[in-house]
């Protein structure tokens, strides 16, 4: 039987024991419905393989060829991965457009017995639901921004909002990356349609009715840009903003961008891309610093000279009508604790 959903959240209610994506690894990589374990009945070769003949030769011996790939395939999964599942098993399948791979290999289990169903319109289908949330309506849901220079721990308050039960939608968690020159993080980012159903989904999933804090953030972590529904939200949310004193901004930072600060190449190389936004004296100063092996100066001197000037200009930018201030004196986890509960109490009363 071959399922429609209507909305992103049907979809995610979907019932089924386990969720089957049998397109090949390099589709699944980019993409796929969350939870999707991946079962290829055709490879990264193979699927190539098959659309050259399909183009070269012809589409009949293109079908013929593949059709035996898929069946292996199948049938190596079934005796491997799948065997163990008792004959209730509900497994939802799909492909690219629930086509003749989803469909092929729903059939081979639902002559087992398994109560096996397909996606109608496969990938495409989930896809089109997840482009309708990020760019074709206004989000259904209120946010509220958590603002603040750069190192407040404004991921780590947010964090904690969420610890404590408030709605948080974690942008640079999805996007794998802290949203600065210096922010890359290890295993890099996901692409761009993956960093979009990280957020669509997340947001299916959470309460209309009540407020969602969301890190402020510029219109790209990274490379990752912001869908537009999200983006315009954004501009127009009430924010929080996060008041801590230089000096413990600095200790943060040395603390938690200690991996890159450790790195005297890497970091030679991230900060001379500056040089065109900042004077050639001022990015040597900074070398300078690096090959002392002076960290808190150097950070101290990155805050002054770049981070703070160029936050302050990129928030300017912004008519905000609702602001909410919290300040802290510090920043160690007591800090932090009480600047979430005093978050929370902001978004309950909203």
């Amino acid at each position: 039987m071959a399922l429609m959903f209507q909305t992103l959240s049907d979809f995610l209610a979907h019932g089924h024991d386990t969720v089957i994506d049998v397109r090949s690894p390099a589709e699944y990589a980019e993409d796929h419905v969350p939870g999707a374990i991946n079962l290829p009945v055709l490879d990264n070769a193979e699927r190539a393989e098959v659309g050259t003949i399909y183009v070269q030769q012809s589409p009949f011996l293109a079908r013929k060829i593949g059709a035996a790939m898929v069946f292996r395939n199948a049938a190596d999964h079934i005796e491997h991965r799948l065997s163990h599942h008792e004959g209730s098993w509900k497994p939802l399948v799909y492909c690219w457009r629930g086509g003749q791979r989803s469909g092929s290999f729903t059939w081979m289990l639902s002559q087992i017995g398994w109560r096996a169903e397909v996606v109608k319109g496969g990938y495409q289908s989930y896809r089109r639901l997840v482009h309708q949330v990020m760019y074709e309506a206004p989000l259904a849901h209120r946010l509220m921004l958590l603002d603040g220079l750069t190192g407040t721990a404004k991921t780590e308050i947010l964090k904690q909002v969420a610890e404590m039960g408030g709605q948080v939608l974690d942008l640079e968690g999805f996007a794998g990356h802290r949203g600065s020159l210096l922010g890359e993080m290890p295993g890099g980012q996901p692409s761009q349609k993956r960093f979009e159903s990280y957020i669509a989904c997340a947001l299916a999933q959470m309460d209309p009715a009540r407020p969602v804090l969301v890190e402020a953030e510029a219109s790209k972590i990274g490379a990752r840009i912001l869908p537009p529904s999200l983006w315009d939200a954004m501009k127009a949310a009430p924010r929080i903003d996060l008041e801590v004193p230089f000096a413990a901004r600095c200790a943060y930072l040395l603390e938690a961008y200690d991996d890159i600060l450790s790195n005297a190449e890497a970091l030679r190389e991230k900060l001379g891309l500056l040089r065109e936004h900042r004077s050639g004296a001022v990015v040597d100063a900074w070398f300078e610093l690096i090959a002392a092996g002076d960290k808190p100066a150097l950070v101290a001197r990155l805050m002054a000279d770049h981070y703070d000037p160029a936050y302050r200009k990129a928030r300017s930018r912004y008519e905000v009508s609702d602001q909410r201030k919290v300040a802290l004196t510090g920043l160690d986890e007591a800090a932090r604790k009480q600047a979430a509960q005093r978050i929370l109490e902001l978004l309950d009363a909203s």
